[in-house]
């Protein structure tokens, strides 16, 4: 179907929409949501919470118009958005799928209560296709998480604990890397690097190591220590770990490796983990394919 074939039935003269980038090229998006872009007064980029390549940025404005960035204040305190939408049609564009993240969520919920409509156009997120891409069971994974940078020297050990009860449950875990050295939001967006991905790794480990263990989150304490000291009896150099970049894209990377195997890897412009639990000889004979050593 061609693109200017596309009909949508009853798009709002004002209002939001929501859309779906995809995972990082203008191929990858739905004929539809890139007709409701055209079609807005206002686009807005939502740049915070990942990042399209340049070229591929430029190239989508060349097709549905001017994009304007934003960042986390502009959309986690959404005045401006609001006020344009009041008047006009407002698209927010959202690397992946636009109700991935719980801002975005957010941002629909209170729209609702402005009495904004809001329209959502889906795009395929990474949680969908990295599971698939590497090989590894969809329904077999746990609560996925975010590696952060340490930020002026705190250091978040959270993202390592839902590794390690994942792990103990035989569950697989997705785990995204940062892209804000500031944890701000703001700009400066600096995608982890592999290498950054170890030495966060490191830090936890070490802190998760010293420290006593506790989570507010997970009611069963025994199991979380047990699940702890399963994971902080090995070693971390060792620990198995997925890198897949860029993917969905032409530039798209996997490499099964070892947390100190990611020192030596490049990556890509945007980064993720898998982390295997227990798997199956299917799973395995799928991840043997991506297999590098350290």
């Amino acid at each position: 179907m061609a693109e200017d074939t596309v009909v949508l039935p009853n798009l709002p003269d004002t209002g939001l929409l929501l859309i779906g980038m995809g995972p990082g090229t203008v191929t990858g998006m739905t004929l539809e949501a890139i007709q409701a872009a055209k079609k807005a007064t206002h686009r807005r980029y939502e740049a915070y919470t990942a990042l399209w390549p340049e070229s591929e940025l430029d190239l989508l404005e060349q097709q549905i118009g001017n994009i304007q960035r934003v960042m986390r204040p502009e959309v986690e305190q959404p005045d401006e958005l609001f006020a344009l939408a009041k008047n006009s049609l407002v698209a927010l564009l959202v690397v992946g799928d636009p109700l991935q993240a719980t801002t975005h969520v957010d941002l629909q919920l209170q729209a609702m209560e402005h009495e904004i409509e809001c329209r959502v156009f889906h795009g395929v997120s990474i949680t969908t296709i990295v599971t698939g891409a590497v090989g590894l069971s969809n329904y077999r994974f746990g609560r996925q998480t975010t590696l952060t940078y340490p930020y002026g020297g705190w250091i978040a050990t959270s993202p390592l604990e839902v590794v390690a009860v994942n792990r103990f449950r035989g569950l697989h875990t997705l785990v995204l890397l940062d892209l804000d050295p500031t944890g701000q939001g703001t700009g400066d967006q600096r995608p982890m690097r592999p290498v950054d991905a170890k030495k966060s790794m490191e830090l936890m480990w070490d802190k998760l190591s010293e420290q006593q263990l506790e989570s507010s989150e997970i009611q069963d304490k025994d199991m979380m220590n047990a699940a702890f000291k399963s994971l902080l009896d090995g070693e971390m150099e060792e620990f198995p770990v997925v890198l897949c970049a860029d993917m969905g894209t032409e530039d798209q990377e996997i490499i099964f490796t070892t947390v100190g195997g990611l020192e030596h890897l490049n990556g890509g412009r945007l980064n993720c983990l898998l982390v295997p639990a227990r798997t199956s000889e299917v799973e395995e004979k799928a991840l043997l394919r991506w297999k590098q050593d350290k």
